[in-house]
C-alpha cells in the first residue's frame, strides 16, 4: 500500500520528504499524507480507494524550479542599476495629535510626506487587509478575514466630508490616543458610531453616490458578499455567538441558503454600509499614495500581502471551495519553534486555483497593490510550496504541499507590470533549493535580514547581499534594534515561558557574543565608533542602552550593500525597545497592538531619526 499512497500524493502535490531549516531530511509519515489528501477530498484509507484514486486522479500541473517563460516582474528603470531606501512602519501604531486611537489612512499620509522630506521613495505598511470588524480584538494583520478589501479601522473619520458636524467626546478620544496599546474594542465602537451617521449624510451627495455607484459595479459580488459577511457577523455577536462563521447557527454558514437571503433582504441598508466603508477606506489609501508620489517618492506606499486567509472569515464563507476546510498553514520546527508554527489559516486549494484558471489569484493580488507601488509577498515560498496541517496534527508533523508554481509566477509578473508595481518576496525560514534563483530570474526581489546574513558564525559583509533584494536590519517577527541591543526580546520572553529560566544566562552570553560579532563587521567595514573598539576587543563591557553612534553606523552598514531597496522601520528610527511580535504568542505579549513611543507629528525632531536618514542619504544619494 505503501506504493500506492506515495503515487496518489504524488499526483496531488504531496512531498513524502523535506528538508529542515538546518539540512536535515524529514519523513513525512503516511498518516499525515493520508489525511492531508481526505482534506483535499480525496479517500485514502483503504487499498481500493488508493487504487480508484489513482484511476480517477485530477493531477496537479505544479511544474519545475524553473522561471517560466513569458513577463518578468516590473522594475523601473531608474532602479535596475540603482538603489534607493525608504521606511516601514506598522500603520495600526501610528500615534497623531488627530487620530482615533489608531494610526489611519491619514497619518500613513502625512508620514509619507514627512519621510520623502528625508530622501526616501516608499513606506511600508503591514497587510492593510480585512479583518473581523465586529470582533476588532482580533487584530493580527496576517490572519485576515479577507485580502481583497480593506480595514475600516485606518478610515480616518476627521477627513470624511461632514466630520466637522459630529458630535464626539473629546474626553473618550484623548483617552484611546494616550493608550500605550490600540484598544481595539473601543476604537471599533467610537469609529463606527461616528461612521453610521457619516453614511447617512453621505447619501445626499450626488457626486459621492454616483462614484459610490461605480466602486460597488466595479467590485461586484466579492463585494456584496463580503458587505453581508460583516452585516451577519455584527449580529451573530450580538447574540453570542464568536465573529467567525464557523460557530454560526447553520442556516447562516451557507452564503446562497433561503436565511441568508433573507437576511441581506431585511438588511439591505446594513450591508450596503459596510460596503460604503470599503469605498471610503479604498479612496483614502488611493489618496495616499497619491500624495506620497506627489511628495517625491518614486515608489511610494509598499504594501503586504498576507500568505493565505482565516479559516473561518469572510473569503471562506463567500467561497468555500476555493480553500481546504481541514487543514492550516504553518511552518516546520526550526530554530526558534521546536514545536513547528501553526498559523491557523486556510490553504488555498491548487487544484480550485488550476479549474479557475487562477482568477482569485490575480483579483486578491490585484487588490492590493493597485495603490501602491511596491508589494511584499508574505512567505513567498507559497508560490511553490505550502506546509500544510491536517486536522488532528500537530504544526511538527505537517507536509508540504506543491502548488502550480509557473502558473503563480506568470500571474505575479502580469499584475506587477499591469501596475508597475515591484515585487518582493518574503524568502526566510526553509527556502527550497533553487527557489531564489528562480526569484531573481523573476525579478521579485528577495528579503534579506541583517540578523540572519550570517555565514558560520560572522555576519555577511555589505559586498555579500545580492542586487536584486530589499535589505533590512530587523522584521515585525524580530526584537527591534534597540531591543535586540539590550537583551529585552530575551527577557521577555523569559516572563512568559518561552524561555526556560535556567537557560536565561546561556541566552544572554550568547547575545553578548552576537553583539560583538555585529562591532566586528562593523569594525570590518571601517564604521566601528571608536567609543566601541574597547567592547569588541573585551576590554570593557557593552553599554546598556544602544549607542546611538552604533545605530547609525550599523544602518550605513547595510545601506552599504548592493540591494536595490533598504528598508527601515520607524521603531528603529526612534529607538523603540518593543517587539511587534512574538511568534508562537496569544495573549502572553501585546503583539499588533504597541503604538510607537513617539507621534508622527515629532518623529522628525528625535536626532537619532535626523542621524540615520542623513547617514543613509550619504550611502544611497539620488542620482540626478
Amino acid at each position: 500500500m505503501t506504493a500506492l499512497l506515495d503515487r496518489l500524493a504524488e499526483l496531488y502535490g504531496i512531498e513524502r520528504t523535506y528538508l529542515g531549516i538546518d539540512g536535515s531530511r524529514h519523513e513525512v509519515s503516511d498518516d499525515a499524507r493520508r489525511a492531508t489528501l481526505e482534506a483535499m477530498g480525496v479517500p485514502a484509507g483503504t487499498e481500493a480507494e488508493l487504487r480508484r484514486g489513482i484511476d480517477e486522479a485530477t493531477p496537479v500541473h505544479v511544474g519545475s524550479m524553473a522561471a517560466p517563460e513569458g513577463p518578468r516582474c516590473f522594475v523601473p528603470d531608474w532602479l535596475k542599476d540603482g538603489r534607493t531606501w525608504g521606511m516601514t512602519c506598522q500603520l495600526y501604531a501610528l500615534r497623531s495629535d488627530r487620530n482615533w486611537g489608531i494610526g489611519d489612512f491619514e497619518d500613513l499620509a502625512r508620514l509619507a510626506e514627512a519621510a520623502a522630506r528625508e530622501g526616501a521613495d516608499l513606506l511600508g505598511v503591514n497587510p492593510l487587509h480585512a479583518l473581523f470588524l465586529s470582533e476588532a480584538r482580533r487584530c493580527s494583520p496576517f490572519s485576515p478575514s479577507n485580502r481583497q478589501f480593506l480595514n475600516p479601522l485606518y478610515i480616518a473619520v476627521d477627513r470624511l466630508a461632514g466630520a466637522e458636524g459630529l458630535e464626539v467626546d473629546e474626553a473618550e478620544l484623548d483617552e484611546l490616543r494616550s493608550a500605550d496599546h490600540v484598544l481595539y474594542p473601543l476604537v471599533a465602537k467610537a469609529k463606527l458610531r461616528a461612521l453610521e451617521e457619516l453614511f447617512e449624510r453621505s447619501q445626499a451627495d450626488a457626486s459621492a453616490e454616483e462614484a459610490f455607484q461605480a466602486f460597488l459595479a466595479h467590485h461586484g459580488q466579492s463585494l456584496y458578499l463580503h458587505a453581508l459577511f460583516e452585516a451577519i457577523s455584527e449580529r451573530m455577536v450580538a447574540e453570542g455567538h464568536w465573529s467567525g462563521w464557523h460557530t454560526w447557527p447553520e442556516p447562516y454558514r451557507d452564503h446562497a441558503g433561503e436565511t441568508v437571503r433573507a437576511f441581506a433582504e431585511e438588511n439591505a441598508d446594513r450591508v450596503t454600509f459596510h460596503a460604503w466603508l470599503q469605498f471610503v477606506a479604498d479612496r483614502q489609501l488611493a489618496d495616499a499614495q497619491r500624495r506620497a508620489r506627489a511628495a517625491g517618492m518614486r515608489i511610494g506606499l509598499y504594501v503586504d500581502l498576507a500568505v493565505g486567509v482565516a479559516a473561518d472569515g469572510s473569503a471562506t464563507w463567500s467561497d468555500p471551495e476555493l480553500t481546504v476546510p481541514d487543514a492550516r498553514i504553518g511552518a516546520p520546527p526550526d530554530y526558534f519553534n521546536a514545536a513547528g508554527q501553526d498559523w491557523g489559516i486556510a490553504p488555498l486549494s491548487p487544484a480550485t486555483l488550476e479549474k479557475r484558471r487562477f482568477a482569485p489569484y490575480h483579483e486578491a493580488l490585484d487588490d492590493v497593490v493597485c495603490h501602491a507601488g511596491a508589494v511584499r509577498i508574505d512567505h513567498a515560498m507559497s508560490l511553490y510550496r505550502l506546509y500544510w496541517i491536517p486536522d488532528r496534527f500537530s504544526a511538527k508533523d505537517g507536509v508540504y504541499v506543491r502548488y502550480p508554481f509557473p502558473d503563480l509566477l506568470r500571474g505575479l509578473a502580469e499584475v506587477s507590470q499591469e501596475r508597475q508595481t515591484l515585487v518582493i518576496g518574503e524568502d526566510l525560514g526553509v527556502v527550497p533549493e533553487g527557489f531564489r534563483e528562480v526569484m531573481a530570474a523573476m525579478e521579485i526581489h528577495s528579503y534579506r535580514v541583517f540578523f540572519f546574513e550570517r555565514r558560520n558564525d560572522h555576519f555577511l559583509p555589505p559586498s555579500a547581499y545580492p542586487q536584486a533584494a530589499m535589505a533590512c536590519i530587523s522584521i515585525h517577527d524580530l526584537p527591534s534594534l534597540a531591543g535586540w541591543w539590550t537583551g529585552r526580546d530575551l527577557a521577555t520572553r523569559a516572563e512568559i515561558g518561552l524561555i526556560e529560566p535556567a537557560k536565561l544566562p546561556r541566552e544572554r552570553d550568547e547575545r553578548g557574543h552576537d553583539r560583538r560579532r555585529v562591532l566586528g563587521a562593523l569594525s570590518d567595514a571601517g564604521l566601528l565608533p571608536e567609543a566601541l573598539a574597547p567592547v569588541m576587543r573585551g576590554e570593557a563591557e557593552a553599554p546598556e542602552e544602544l549607542p546611538p553612534e552604533l545605530a547609525v553606523a550599523l544602518h550605513r552598514f547595510v545601506a552599504r550593500t548592493p540591494s536595490r531597496l533598504f528598508a527601515i522601520p520607524v521603531d528603529d528610527l526612534i529607538a523603540s525597545p518593543d517587539q511587534v511580535n512574538i511568534p508562537g504568542t496569544t495573549d502572553e505579549h501585546p503583539n499588533w497592538r504597541q503604538k510607537l513611543p513617539v507621534p508622527i507629528e515629532r518623529v522628525a525632531d528625535v536626532p537619532l531619526y535626523q542621524a540615520i536618514c542623513a547617514a543613509v542619504r550619504e550611502e544611497r544619494p539620488r542620482a540626478g
